[in-house]
């Protein structure tokens, strides 16, 4: 029972992360942040300019809209794959964008927390950290 309990619990994880990224490709911001409680925080590693705790949907929104605006909307994101698990669901994709002459294609992994259906906690990280700190810089 117990078993069948957690299953459905990680594919309903699994879904709503399914559902974020099919919002954010296709720039429906409200329908995202709608799956955010409103004290979530998103973590970005490295020491670029954009890297950093973004505390608050407020701050995460800024944060998606800075991605779109130093890229002037060339960002793409294509989700490879979604898996939950007891504690974690975990988002991986890949991305390219250009910007100032520069252009970037590499691999992300997202590991978000869950609590009721909405994401409380997000740990971005870049298969090449220098190269995406270079590139946001």
């Amino acid at each position: 029972m117990m078993t069948e309990v957690w299953e459905m619990a990680s594919e309903e994880n699994a879904a709503v992360i399914r559902r974020g990224y099919e919002a954010f490709i296709a720039g429906d911001m409200d329908t995202l942040m709608d799956q955010y409680t409103e004290d979530s925080v998103w973590h970005v590693g490295g020491s670029g300019p954009l890297s950093g705790d973004k505390k608050g949907k407020d701050a995460i929104l800024a944060y998606f809209g800075e991605l779109a605006s130093r890229t002037n909307g060339t960002l793409k994101i294509t989700l490879e794959d979604v898996t939950a698990g007891d504690k974690y669901t975990v988002g991986i994709h890949t991305y390219s964008a250009e910007r100032d002459g520069k252009s970037i294609g590499q691999r992300s992994v997202l590991v978000f927390s869950i609590s009721g259906d909405k994401v409380t906690e997000v740990l971005e990280m870049h298969e090449d950290t220098a190269k995406a700190d270079d590139f946001w810089t």
